[in-house]
């Protein structure tokens, strides 16, 4: 007979349910500091592990805990790229959703709303009894945010505006008082070209340019204000705009400046021909056509 022990502990395992292969739970209950979680959202399919674990803490949280990237990269090992990736998984499948607000103070800041069992809150707000089988969404590629490029907003990818072209520059250096007194005076035309100093000297140089390739100051005025768009907004872009891509090419070049040009023809002088004598015009003393023929024949 086998020798017995009566101080041994009972070998006695009331919370542990045995299994035939697998996991084995063992379960003590919780009088304090604990959340119940739903199964939908632990053993959720398509969910990552990262967003599942991340989908709990959140609600284990007390009510205005930070849950931004910055402050969730700070408390888990994860990473910022990792944490950005869960959080989109659990907004697209309805378990926390982001909205941005303007505090009293004009600041913008993202309060965060956590749904536990968001498909018995949609039942709740539409008034259904029995919510309907979900359609599952796409699950979204976990990938570094840096990697991930934009989408873009229409069929074809956007390409930038290209930049304005640049304003015209003078010869000559400042100041120009004509091309200033012009754009100043514009405003007598039409009074939503009243112009501020600084755009007036800005525009000065490129109205300068036009005068100097022998542009008249009535014809600048004219080019600047026709046609203006009845919903005028921006004036000076408009000059500007105007003054670069309508610019004149220079004059010919022409006579020296001083000097006018001889409006009379050239005359050829009479010559005394050296076979007849008869007059004839050309540029040196010879023969005539006539005595030029004689000789030929």
């Amino acid at each position: 007979m086998a020798e017995q022990h009566p101080s041994a502990p009972a070998r006695v395992l009331p919370l542990v349910r045995r299994s035939p292969g697998g996991i084995t739970h063992v379960r003590e209950r919780h009088p304090n500091r604990y959340t119940m979680v739903g199964n939908h959202l632990t053993q959720h399919r398509e969910l990552s592990l990262t967003a599942i674990g991340l989908g709990a803490h959140i609600q284990s949280l007390p009510e205005g805990s930070p849950v931004d990237i910055r402050t969730l990269a700070e408390r888990f090992p994860e990473g910022r790229d990792r944490i950005a990736a869960a959080l989109r998984e659990l907004e697209a499948y309805g378990y926390i959703e982001r909205v941005r607000e303007r505090t009293p103070s004009g600041r913008m800041v993202t309060r965060t709303v956590s749904y536990n069992h968001p498909e018995a809150t949609r039942a709740r707000r539409t008034g259904r009894t029995r919510e309907p089988c979900p359609v599952r969404p796409v699950r979204p590629v976990r990938e570094p945010q840096s990697a991930r490029p934009a989408p873009p907003t229409s069929g074809a990818p956007e390409r930038p505006a290209p930049p304005p072209p640049p304003l015209p520059q003078p010869d000559t250096p400042a100041p120009h008082p004509a091309a200033t007194a012009l754009l100043a005076t514009l405003r007598r035309d039409d009074d939503r070209l009243l112009l501020p100093e600084r755009d007036v000297r800005r525009l000065a140089p490129a109205v300068a340019v036009w005068l100097e390739r022998g542009a008249a100051p009535d014809a600048v005025r004219r080019t600047l204000t026709a046609n203006l768009p009845p919903d005028l907004r921006y004036p000076t872009a408009l000059l500007a705009h105007r003054l670069s891509t309508l610019l004149p090419p220079p004059l010919p070049a022409g006579p020296a400046a001083g000097t006018a040009p001889d409006p009379r023809p050239v005359v050829v002088p009479l010559q005394e021909c050296d076979g007849c004598d008869r007059a004839f015009r050309a540029p040196a003393p010879g023969l005539c056509r006539d005595c030029r023929q004689a000789a030929a024949a």
